[in-house]
């Protein structure tokens, strides 16, 4: 089966920074609901988890390849009950991935040293 390969490398501080100058504009914008509990922390967020998830969700981007604006919240980081994370998708990933028949999603997250780094790998449908 084709597969596609997405990676992506973000800087902790960027995520910072854009928490610092946009808020909760800038949460609600890009990440889930479910990314948005997954990386609180009594003081606000952490800018690490966030990171991670903003990398996933540029690594899936490379993997989609789209010709049209997909937003970044259709495209979310689920963490499993068992410790690895997972990519979900709604919306306009989701029929995008549908038209391209990618029919797994394997995600790959890693963080240090004020980078966080995101691995994805699409199977393609043989057809």
């Amino acid at each position: 089966m084709p597969t596609r390969v997405g990676i992506d490398l973000v800087s902790v501080q960027s995520v910072e920074s854009s928490l610092q100058t946009h808020g909760r504009r800038y949460v609600d914008r890009v990440y889930t609901a479910r990314e948005q509990s997954d990386c609180r922390h009594e003081g606000g967020f952490d800018a690490e988890r966030l990171a991670a998830r903003f990398a996933a969700k540029e690594a899936v981007m490379k993997v989609l390849r789209p010709q049209a604006a997909v937003p970044w919240s259709s495209i979310g980081v689920r963490r499993e009950p068992r410790g690895w994370a997972s990519i979900e998708m709604t919306g306009a990933a989701a029929e995008l991935a549908a038209e391209l028949e990618i029919t797994d999603v394997a995600l790959s997250l890693t963080h240090e040293g004020g980078l966080a780094a995101a691995t994805v790998i699409a199977t393609i449908a043989d057809g």
